[in-house]
């Protein structure tokens, strides 16, 4: 099992695993936390023998990261990656098949694969309600927006907290993920790029972690 204090900060950007564990942002809060907290066991991803504690993508989510200057991303936060994302909404999507625990192949044309424990995006807008850092369980997000309206359809829900799954957002749980693809895709794990590919496959090491934290993870609204 792996130990990490408040004080270390995962990578990317938003730190959207800190913001799950309701760490606190200040350096003397942090250091207090230390000492005082609780010692918490959370689940650790794993992709392409990679590990990563709150969310990877493949598609646009990962083109948008790498899209955005870093300065935007350092200085607005959301609201660069929001920017970034704009250039991106009139894109096509891609043909993709989804493989559930080994269970029989799904195909979708979606622009976008989110796979994460935290269901929590920049700016504490939630994609994956429910999503739970403990329960050995990875949360999937497919996005399949259907033009700039589904676009819209999608952001509203995110927007109002929490949506219930159609064709152009659904949402699973498993414990291994495998996406496939027909072309190569931009792919991110917590907000940092890695290789492009055609695939990206998941496993969850359930409560791998042990944090310290203000007390057990927080449960995740559901939609």
């Amino acid at each position: 099992m792996h130990r990490v204090s408040p004080c270390h900060r995962p990578p990317g950007d938003a730190n959207l695993f800190a913001r799950a564990l309701g760490l606190p942002r200040e350096l003397r809060a942090a250091l207090e936390l230390g000492f005082k907290g609780e010692d918490v066991q959370v689940d650790v991803a794993m992709a392409d023998g990679a590990a990563f504690v709150a969310m990877a993508g493949i598609g646009l989510d990962a083109a948008v990261v790498r899209s955005t200057p870093r300065a935007l991303k350092e200085h607005l936060g959301w609201v660069g990656y929001a920017a970034g994302a704009l250039a991106h909404l009139g894109s096509r999507p891609h043909r993709l098949t989804l493989c559930l625990d080994g269970e029989e192949p799904i195909a979708r044309e979606a622009h976008s694969v989110v796979i994460g424990n935290v269901g929590i995006l920049p700016g504490g807008f939630s994609i994956l309600p429910g999503a739970l850092l403990d329960d050995g369980l990875l949360d999937v997000g497919v996005l399949a927006p259907d033009g700039w309206f589904g676009w819209g359809h999608i952001a509203r829900r995110v927007l109002a907290g929490g949506h219930h799954a159609d064709r152009q957002f659904e949402h699973f749980k498993a414990r291994r993920v495998e996406v496939v693809a027909t072309t190569e895709l931009q792919r991110e794990l917590d907000g940092d790029l890695i290789a492009p590919s055609h695939s990206l496959a998941v496993s969850v090491r359930p409560r791998a972690l042990l944090v310290r934290a203000p007390g057990p993870p927080p449960a995740a609204p559901r939609p």
